[in-house]
């Protein structure tokens, strides 16, 4: 197990989509490179996590357009 990164967003707080999210396998209700969220939407943080193999910060968004996504700290930024 890897070392765990101090998120830098916490739950509740309101973000902006910085990319399009396509299904990269892990969405079940999508075919796998589905786009989920578009560049732009708008979403909250409902869940903070780490991915267990690298320690990264993996957050759980429900977008604007009803989906409930996991991703990065990348792909998301505060509006």
């Amino acid at each position: 197990m890897a070392e765990q990164q101090i998120p830098k967003y916490q739950w509740g707080q309101t973000i902006s989509c910085k990319t399009d999210i396509t299904n990269d396998g892990s969405y079940p209700d999508a075919p796998v490179d589905a786009l989920l969220v578009e560049l732009g939407t708008q979403g909250e943080i409902v869940n903070v996590g780490n991915i267990e193999e690298n320690g990264a910060p993996i957050y759980l968004v429900e977008f604007s357009n009803g989906k409930v996504v996991g991703v990065l700290e990348d792909e998301i930024a505060l509006i």
